[in-house]
């Protein structure tokens, strides 16, 4: 397309306000939705158009975009009533950014199909300080024409773009990388409160472990966190027992064992009965370290 798309966007929760406000610092006409309008302040402070519901959103744009909670608000917000494809034309293109089942996403594939909308899946990796900055990492399947279409508008959110398959392929590649990273959280903090344990200096554990074999770029991204034992959240421990839940009922309806995903997600639970759930998920430290006797 020659002439930039127009987008409508739904959901302005963390990621939803700045993913939505890079696109209209590109130059997009945007026009956003969402179910507590106050929430559409702020980007209608950048420019952005306001719209009272999805099907109404999605009447007079090319592109509809959702980053949403969970399972029933994408059912709700694409193909539920006054849902997006309610008003979407034929030919536009509708992109969900959340993480969400496969299940649900199959769903709203089937609907897109008969109504000839072109459906893109596309989670997102990475924080709202990446999302502000516009370097998110995302993981996009579906059409390719339709990827193609949106190469610019990807560009405008994420640093790197990939396309990984022509049905809902991003769904499980965001779900196992949230697999790998909540397991890591419980991981680090077992071994800390060994190490703590033993009477190494907490800063310093941290240093080295950080430049160690065992070394990866969400260890150095948590380092400081850790360090100065503030577990505010880039991502909370609810939001990954979440994303955990939906992951196991993925692997049991497919007869995927999964023990260390399950254990994982107890400890997740455990924190959430302790009203830490608002916490970092690499809070989960300090779970480990009361279990162990230790005062964090």
């Amino acid at each position: 397309m020659s002439e930039k798309e127009k987008i409508g966007w739904i959901g302005l929760g963390k990621m939803g306000v700045p993913m939505s406000k890079n696109l209209v610092k590109k130059g997009y006409s945007v026009t956003v939705y969402n179910r507590t309008k106050e929430k559409t302040k702020e980007l209608a402070a950048e420019g952005a158009k306001v719209a009272d519901s999805p099907k109404a959103l999605a009447a007079d744009v090319d592109v509809i975009i959702s980053m949403i909670s969970d399972d029933p608000v994408l059912e709700a917000v694409s193909i539920g009533k006054d849902g997006a494809f309610e008003g979407a034309k034929s030919g536009a293109i509708y992109i969900d950014m959340s993480t969400v089942s496969p299940v649900s996403s199959a769903k709203v594939a089937e609907v897109a199909t008969k109504k000839g909308i072109k459906y893109l899946r596309a989670p997102v990796s990475g924080s709202t300080v990446l999302a502000s900055a516009g370097t998110l990492t995302i993981f996009a399947s579906g059409p390719k024409d339709a990827y193609d279409k949106c190469a610019d508008i990807f560009g405008s959110m994420g640093q790197k773009v990939f396309h990984v398959g022509n049905g809902d392929e991003a769904r499980y590649l965001k779900l196992l990388l949230n697999m790998m990273v909540g397991i890591t959280s419980l991981m680090a903090g077992e071994a800390l409160t060994f190490g703590e344990k033993g009477g190494m200096d907490w800063s310093q554990m941290v240093d080295i472990i950080a430049a160690s074999v065992v070394a990866s770029p969400l260890i150095g991204y948590k380092a400081q966190l850790l360090k100065s034992r503030n577990y505010a959240p880039a991502f909370t421990i609810e939001q990954m027992a979440k994303d955990f839940d939906i992951a196991l009922e993925t692997g049991r309806a497919a007869n995927v064992p999964m023990p260390v995903t399950a254990l994982a997600r107890q400890f997740f639970g455990a924190m959430k009965a302790r009203g830490k759930g608002g916490l970092d998920f690499f809070g989960l430290v300090t779970l480990l370290e009361d279990l162990a006797g230790i005062k964090s």
